[in-house]
Order: structure tokens, then sequence, then C-alpha cells
């Protein structure tokens, strides 16, 4: 917990000094008196404990510690407001609850909402391996946002893109009229996401980019290239593996069976024909491409 609020406030260093010398003070006894400060039935009105506690699943008792905690922060700090995501709405309400314990005038909060990841499931984050990394090269954003689905598409805008309600809503319009291609609105959005973080030159380099590669047929620059031998080191598990394009022949055959394998812009559905012997230009997915030479 002490790391946590120094990886937080670290730009303050009197703040961090401050919490960690409350923290190091924090006796068994103080942890004691402020569990008398907030009750169990308070607790479990959390919509997510009460609904484990009616399906009979496990609540550690450290997630019931953690909001106290956390709201002792704002006690500690005498916070006049804490701003988190909607996920942490519970636990910023239990530190206004506790600072009025505490005889303290209770915080303001503001919550913003969260931003869907790219599988439009859950929470953009990096653990999850569904986010867009600021720090990320032009072409990966630019082709990271084109992946979102056309509907999802609207969210982005709304809590990323800089233009307004009214202009999102009817560049919206448009789309479900007919008049713009959704394409061409996640490019827009694609778009203004790169050159926020990497600039107007850069931006249009990755639309340049992924068009030449993903929509006109094209393959980048940098594709791996890799040499095989006419024979069973030409049948497309092999080399997809062996080249490292796939990480098994399971995935190689799973991928091809799937329709994910083209060949000079054909599909391969055939996973166990060696190919003849000449160049060919390998797609696999939507990302990953190599040159390969069968001799």
């Amino acid at each position: 917990y002490k790391e946590q609020v120094f990886k937080i406030l670290d730009p303050e260093k009197t703040v961090v000094e401050f919490n960690s010398r409350w923290l190091n003070d924090f006796t068994a006894a103080d942890f004691i008196r402020l569990g008398s400060r907030y009750t169990l039935a308070r607790m479990m009105e959390r919509d997510d404990f009460a609904k484990r506690y009616r399906e009979n699943t496990p609540i550690a008792l450290h997630e019931l510690l953690y909001p106290l905690m956390q709201g002792y922060d704002s006690v500690a700090l005498k916070a006049d407001v804490e701003m988190g995501g909607t996920d942490q709405t519970f636990n910023l309400l239990v530190g206004r609850t506790l600072m009025g314990q505490y005889d303290l005038e209770p915080q303001c909060i503001l919550t913003v909402p969260l931003l869907e990841g790219l599988d439009g499931v859950r929470k953009m984050s990096k653990s999850y391996g569904n986010y867009i990394g600021i720090n990320e090269p032009a072409a990966d954003q630019f082709g990271k946002a084109m992946s979102v689905s056309d509907d999802l598409m609207w969210r982005y805008y709304e809590l990323i893109s800089s233009k307004s309600l009214d202009e999102i809503a009817a560049l919206k319009k448009d789309v479900e009229e007919g008049r713009l291609h959704p394409k061409k609105a996640k490019e827009a959005l694609a778009y203004e996401i790169v050159a926020r973080y990497h600039g107007e030159e850069q931006a249009q380099e990755a639309l340049q980019g992924f068009n030449s590669v993903f929509a006109d047929g094209g393959i980048p620059d940098d594709a791996p290239e890799f040499a095989c031998e006419h024979g069973d080191a030409s049948k497309p598990p092999v080399f997809l593996t062996d080249s490292g394009l796939a990480a098994s022949r399971g995935e190689a055959k799973r991928l091809i069976k799937q329709g994910s394998l083209s060949l000079d812009g054909e599909r391969c559905d055939d996973a166990e024909t060696p190919l003849e012997p000449g160049s060919y230009v390998v797609k696999l997915g939507k990302k990953r491409f190599l040159r390969l030479t069968v001799r």
C-alpha cells in the first residue's frame, strides 16, 4: 500500500513524506478504531460485494479493507476534492463518510467514465492487453484505433476526441444516413489520436501506411524475409511456425482453418499441400506479413 501511495504522489515530496509518516505510525489499534468507523452493512451496499454475497462467491477480507484504507487517505490529506473512474465511486464515497466521522468537511468527488479497451468489453488496461499506449509508435496507435468496432468507435469519439458532442452527433448522422463511410470516420479518429502524441506529419504517414498495407493489399517495407526448401518445410503450418509468424503449428492450423492466411492476396485454406518453389507474399491475420522464398 505504501508503494502505491508513493507512485501516485511522488511529484509532491512533502505529501509523500506525510503519507509515509502516518502509514508507519498506523498501529493495529488504530486500524481497529478505523474499522469501527464503518459498518459491514454499509460495505455490503457495494454492488460487487452484494452480488458475490448472494451468489456465495468468496469475498476476501483485504477487499473489504481496501475501501477503508483508500478512504482514510482522504482523511489524512484533508482532501477537498478527489477524482476517480466510475469504478471507484464506492471508495470515494467511503472517503466522504470517514471524513465526516473525523469531523472534517467531506470532500467533493468527481467521477469520469471508463474507456473500454479494444475488445469492447473490459476497461482499457495494459494488463488486459487491450490498450492503445500513448508512447507507442504512430503506426501502432493508428492500427489499433482502426481495429475497434464501428459501434465502439463512437464511444472513443466521445471520450477521446476533442470534437464537441454536437460535432460527433453530426458525424454519426452522416454515417447512419450513408453520406460518410464508417471507415473514413474511424480514420479521422485514428488520425486525431496519432496527431496528438506524434504530430500531424507522423499522423499523415500512419494514415498512408495503413491504407497501403491494409486497404490496398500491400506489404510493409519492414516485413521479415524467410526461405525454406520445397517439401514438408514449405507446408503452410511449418513455414509459418519456423519463420516465427505463428507461435506453433497448432496455432497456424487454427488460423488457416479460420481463413486468416493469404498468399499473394489470395485466401489459402490448404494446410497440407507444400508450396511450389517461388516467391510469395504471406499475410496471416490482419497484421502479420512475410516475404517467403521456397527453394
